[in-house]
């Protein structure tokens, strides 16, 4: 007997059902109406994207260990997007001549990463990027902490729930020179290290940081370095930068404009690409069963430099589906009203022309009711019901030879098996009533 192929998806993938999608449409539609109520305008890209792209500015480790490359027909090399920012830069590299900045743009894109699928992270994920580009202006990073807090806060998320911690990479560069005394090129591989230490044994981490030249002083001296505010740090740096500037002034509109209660400032929030210049931030789950990073994002000043000799600045962040939702289930924050549609069952009975139920069937989606009529006319109404049931519908129209002569239509409510009849130029504004 030749063998079966698997059912199951790719590893690290996955299938969506009809009661997935009734989430994720859900989901995705919450986000975009805090999005677009901000004055955001939706793009897309292509899926593939030139393996340059990710080489030049995502990280290494984005770039040689986690791309799904190819080369195409033509021998060259292509890589499935592994996320969007250098994609809209791209884009925005395209056209800059045409277009008039401030840009607010977002997208929902799909994602593959090759790594080892674990709970919250997944080879494939879908991912929403909200990007301003163009504004090289504090009030454009407090803009876009505005649209995270609103947009946990229009799923029903409150301040005890989620912390949006806060750095910036002009700060943390200038710590780590002024205050760890390390050069530019150690700097660079810290902050490597500095982004998985969450995510890794602390025996590891530091090992890490002996491998690339910390001596034990040094080490010990970033654990107080960790361990310090944003004041303590500024004194033991005792210089002007630019990034204690920007963080001062974004702190001040932060705490001006009641966003003070989602936020704190944390020092090893860095982000692990290479092209954030200033603020970066995470937001972080306070669940005790689930303190982890949910998402994040930040300023990236100099990435639409890679295609065209044109500055402009970029600001932005990617919520990704899988850990978000992770996030939703622990707070109990999903309604389960998001998996019933309001369907209607139209019942047949042979004693009546299948053209009559078509004439309601159309009626009916005329006025944006959905519906279904059932195939067989030879099963019992009861049968048909349970079926309906089982569909998720909530409400049966039930036209049999009498009610067709009277002008008249049944409506059954199948959680009660209640029933009333109405008049046929009635039916439509009582089943908008009972839905």
């Amino acid at each position: 007997m030749k063998n079966k192929l698997s059912v199951q998806p790719y590893k690290g993938t996955r299938d969506f059902y009809p009661q997935d999608m009734h989430y994720r449409n859900w989901y995705f539609q919450v986000v975009r109406s805090v999005i677009e109520s901000y004055g955001f305008e939706e793009y897309h890209t292509p899926l593939l994207e030139s393996y340059d792209i990710y080489t030049a500015k995502s990280g290494e480790e984005i770039a040689h260990e986690q791309l799904f490359v190819f080369e195409d027909k033509k021998d060259r090399k292509v890589a499935i997007r592994p996320e969007m920012t250098p994609s809209v830069a791209r884009m925005v590299a395209a056209q800059i001549e045409s277009l008039t900045p401030p840009l607010r743009w977002y997208s929902v894109a799909n994602f593959m990463r090759y790594e080892k699928p674990q709970k919250g992270r997944l080879r494939e994920h879908w991912q929403v990027n909200v990007d301003i580009f163009g504004a090289d202006v504090i009030e454009a990073d407090l803009e876009i902490i505005s649209i995270i807090s609103n947009i946990l806060k229009a799923f029903g998320a409150d301040q005890k729930m989620f912390k949006i911690k806060l750095n910036n990479r002009r700060f943390f560069n200038d710590v780590l020179k002024y205050i760890l005394k390390v050069e530019d090129e150690s700097i660079r591989l810290i902050s490597k290290v500095v982004d998985k230490k969450t995510k890794i044994p602390d025996e590891k981490y530091k090992e890490w940081l002996k491998e690339i030249g910390l001596s034990q002083q040094k080490i010990i001296l970033l654990d107080k370095i960790f361990s310090s505010t944003f004041e303590e740090l500024v004194q033991m740096m005792d210089v002007d930068s630019n990034g204690i500037r920007e963080l001062n002034e974004l702190f001040y509109l932060i705490k001006e404009t009641g966003l003070d209660k989602f936020c704190e400032f944390d020092f090893s929030i860095v982000r692990g690409f290479d092209y954030y210049t200033g603020t970066v931030f995470e937001v972080y789950d306070a669940s005790p069963e689930n303190k982890r990073s949910l998402f994040g994002g930040g300023r990236y000043d100099d990435l639409v430099g890679m295609f065209k000799d044109f500055a402009i600045s970029g600001i932005g962040f990617g919520l990704g589906d899988v850990t978000f939702q992770n996030f939703l289930e622990i707070h109990s924050l999903i309604p389960e009203h998001i998996y019933k549609k309001p369907i209607v069952l139209i019942s047949r009975f042979h004693d009546v022309p299948l053209k009559e139920y078509f004439k309601i069937s159309t009626l009916l989606r005329e006025n944006n009711i959905s519906n279904f009529i059932y195939f067989s006319p030879d099963e019992k109404l009861g049968k048909q019901l349970r079926f309906a049931e089982k569909k998720g519908a909530s409400l049966a129209i039930v036209l049999g030879a009498d009610e067709l002569t009277d002008k008249k239509i049944s409506i059954k409510e199948l959680k009660t098996r209640t029933q009333i009849t109405v008049k046929q130029d009635e039916l439509i504004s009582k089943l908008k009533e009972m839905l």
